[in-house]
């Protein structure tokens, strides 16, 4: 455990921005987490990442210690592409949920990870170790695993910074009638339905931002496009897709009902991931070719 105390020479409009310019290593996410477990005070009592900080104003942190995780491990085949001391670059197929969730404890890429890596980071906890972003269960492709903190909290930055670039395949219905194009709304909970997400008000949601280039047209009526995100809320491309009026192609949640191929999920593949790693500054670029069912469709399909 790591105690700070920080004393303001000047004002700061937010204190997570002034714990975060003060302590290397600490992002804002993770600053948020530690004022959301009670680990910062504002001089002397409990405060919020929002609360403004004075010249004067005395900020006490605890970073505990990171926890040793207890996720079971589990002999599941994965693709690991890339591996060394800090990170993993794992090629997750589809059906495979990342880490625990709604009573899932078992044949998660954690489960698979914690059986085949020596270490992994503590930073989110003993059912998420290693884990700093995302891919939906029935999405395939590219995410980074960091092995430990340092490199947890560097990849974290980068994500938030947005220098941690992903790019994603997708197939999408109908003809999408522009080249390229960004969207940016904002997301949030469905008010219909709870379980999903949707397109929002701005003080119902978060800012997203995904950028998109049509790659081909089919004479079927679908579109290949690539997305690449500048935000990573839950759900973010298949919610834009359905927002075009071009939904992915299989998304059994926000897709249409009548669905032409027999798919287990969404055609939408994590291909590319570029980032900086947390040790060497090292620029790096992974790619993740298509899935066999996903280029098997596009075989069958005639370009306009």
């Amino acid at each position: 455990m790591k105690r700070e105390t920080l004393t303001a020479s000047e004002p700061c409009p937010r204190a997570d921005l002034f714990v975060s310019a003060n302590i290397a290593g600490c992002t804002r996410s993770s600053v948020k987490r530690l004022f959301d477990e009670g680990n910062i005070r504002i001089n002397g009592k409990a405060g919020k990442p929002s609360a403004a900080i004075k010249a004067g104003d005395v900020v006490e942190v605890v970073v505990p210690d990171a926890v040793s995780y207890s996720a079971k491990p589990e002999d599941i085949p994965i693709e690991i592409i890339y591996e060394d001391e800090d990170i993993a670059v794992v090629n997750k197929p589809q059906g495979m949920t990342v880490h625990a969730g709604n009573g899932n404890t078992e044949g998660t890429l954690v489960n698979a990870l914690l059986f085949r890596l020596d270490n992994l980071s503590g930073i989110n906890g003993v059912m998420r170790p290693g884990i700093v972003h995302r891919i939906d269960k029935d999405t395939s492709g590219l995410l980074v695993v960091a092995k430990n903190d340092g490199a947890h909290l560097s990849l974290s930055s980068q994500i938030e910074q947005k220098t941690c670039r992903r790019t994603y395949i997708a197939l999408l219905e109908g003809i999408v009638k522009e080249d390229s194009g960004t969207i940016s709304t904002y997301i949030g909970r469905s008010p219909q339905d709870r379980i999903k997400m949707a397109v929002v008000p701005p003080d119902k949601g978060k800012l997203a931002i995904t950028d998109f280039k049509v790659l081909k047209r089919y004479k079927q009526g679908f579109t290949l496009c690539r997305f690449d995100l500048h935000t990573g809320r839950t759900h973010q491309i298949r919610v834009h897709a359905r927002y075009m009026g071009h939904p992915v192609v299989g998304d059994p949640v926000y897709g249409v009902k009548k669905q032409k191929f027999s798919l287990n999920g969404q055609l939408l593949h994590a291909w590319r991931l570029q980032l900086v790693h947390p040790s060497s500054g090292k620029q790096m670029d992974f790619e993740a070719p298509l899935p066999d069912y996903f280029a098997d469709i596009l075989q069958k399909l005639t370009e306009t």
